[in-house]
């Protein structure tokens, strides 16, 4: 098979597809790869695929040469209610589902240069934030017409894996990102608290390109028992100069670090268990982490120390099986994550409201020959609400905001071992 037309039919494509919004550890994906998230999301001790550097870079060293392609149809569901407003017109419950449907895809390419090297390139939508309210929920502070944002992701990781002993390897890939966004129908007295008031809303799509790395180790302890830890860099991005005016440092919005310990126990030789622990240091970029109470000490949106969405830190628990029958692997998972928006910052968040913790996954690979397999898999994301307190400042009319959302996705792939 042909695989370098393949690769290169494919990668472009990607890196300039719309609609690779995604919500669920945060804004993070909850795995990279089909396989990975019908388990749960596990990988950081679980190579399983081309897309295993998404996840940890030294697990691209126990996949073979292969190429994998996916697509997730992601769709998720988030809404938002005002109470206790003296605002007229703002309280309500307001639905943000005008654009339901995402498609996300992925790609992994893999080559075993020695038995010690092996090198690949990942191509996968790290996540990002949607939301489009038809009735205003900012109306009765001037907002007029749909409001919401659309931030996507989109990562190409090349990578390379050295074995330092047959079961050990370590890994190291550079993450190049490109992201986009947009927002609209953030009301007119928003850009009053704004250092550059005609770069806040409505400005249509900006883009920016950045890098950072990853590390990671993989290594067998017993035959039966494997562990793994990574590390990513904060990605560096480069401003959205439309929107200089919205976000802190005018316009920055790097992709936070973060990193994760895992461990694989063969149980039975049918029968895999997977646990992995991870860390998203979202405190990390201004944009995403600086409360909205910055506005009144002096911090307008935009300005170096400005207000952003007040996302706490988060900590991701991932717990996954995956059991082989005859030319089926069966897999399921869940995944639960610490909630990263505090009651007092829900009334940005109407904008982004990631406030899902609960998900369960489901997955199978049929095994369609000796070189080529299918995949695919179900995630639910349980339906969360988070309940204001303090959350609307009395500049804005006080009262509460609550946020609420759950998900659905299903994920389709294609691997071919050469």
């Amino acid at each position: 098979m042909k695989i370098r037309p393949l690769v290169h039919a494919a990668v472009l494509p990607l890196v300039f597809l719309p609609g690779l919004a995604l919500a669920t550890s945060g804004y993070f994906a909850t795995g990279y790869g089909v396989k990975s998230a019908g388990m749960g999301g596990v990988g950081i001790a679980l190579p399983q695929d081309g897309l295993a550097a998404a996840t940890n870079p030294a697990g691209t060293a126990f996949v073979g040469d292969r190429v994998d392609l996916g697509l997730t149809w992601f769709m998720p569901n988030r809404s938002a209610e005002i109470t206790g407003s003296m605002a007229p017109f703002a309280n309500g419950d307001y639905d943000g589902n005008d654009k339901r449907n995402f498609f996300i895809p992925e790609l992994g390419y893999v080559k075993q240069f020695s038995p010690q090297l092996s090198g690949g390139v990942a191509i996968y939508g790290n996540g990002g934030m949607n939301s489009d309210y038809a009735t205003n929920p900012y109306r009765a502070f001037g907002g007029t017409g749909n409001a919401g944002v659309d931030l996507s992701q989109l990562f190409i990781s090349p990578s390379l894996a050295y074995k330092v002993a047959p079961d050990h390897s370590i890994g190291i890939a550079v993450n190049i990102a490109y992201q986009r966004f947009k927002a609209y129908g953030i009301p007119i007295a928003f850009q009053g608290f704004s250092e550059s008031p005609t770069n806040v809303s409505d400005n249509g799509y900006d883009s920016s390109w950045g890098w950072g790395g990853r590390i990671g180790y993989t290594g067998k302890i017993t035959p039966e028992l494997t562990i793994g830890a990574t590390y990513a860099t904060k990605t560096y991005m480069g401003s959205f100069d439309k929107y200089q005016g919205l976000f802190a440092e005018q316009g920055s919005f790097d992709i936070p670090a973060n990193w994760g310990l895992g461990v694989a126990w063969k149980a039975i030789p049918a029968l895999t268990l997977a646990f992995d622990y991870q860390r998203i240091q979202y405190s990390g970029v201004k944009s995403i982490a600086n409360p909205l109470d910055t506005l009144f000490t002096g911090n307008l949106f935009g300005s170096n120390n400005g207000p952003g969405f007040g996302w706490d830190d988060v900590n991701v628990y991932k717990l996954g099986a995956a059991y082989e029958i005859g030319a089926w692997t069966l897999r399921g998972g869940y995944t639960y994550v610490t909630q990263p928006i505090p009651q007092s910052q829900t009334f940005l968040n109407i904008l982004a409201p990631g406030v899902v913790q609960n998900h369960l996954s489901l997955g199978a690979t049929w095994a369609t020959s000796k070189t080529g397999e299918l995949s695919f898999n179900y995630i639910h994301a349980f339906e969360n609400t988070v309940n204001g307190s303090g959350s609307i400042p009395m500049n804005f009319g006080g009262g509460e905001a609550n946020l609420t959302m759950y998900q659905n996705s299903f994920g389709v792939a294609y691997g071919w071992k050469f």
